[in-house]
């Protein structure tokens, strides 16, 4: 399980129509992601391992 922080971006590995996501809260386990195309969705860290995209270049 990766260390996901508030504002990170991410996507859901089964899930590519969502679009990117940014973390909103990390509670234990429960990570709550807004993602582009499928809005908040409450993902369990202990059953899907969220993909850390890579910071854009400044």
């Amino acid at each position: 399980m990766a260390l996901l922080e508030p504002g990170m971006r991410v996507r859901h590995p089964t899930e590519p129509d969502w679009g990117l996501g940014q973390v909103q809260s990390v509670a234990g386990e429960r990570i709550t992601v807004n993602f582009e195309h499928a809005g908040k969705v409450v993902i369990n860290a202990r059953l899907i391992d969220l993909i850390i995209e890579a910071s854009p270049a400044r």
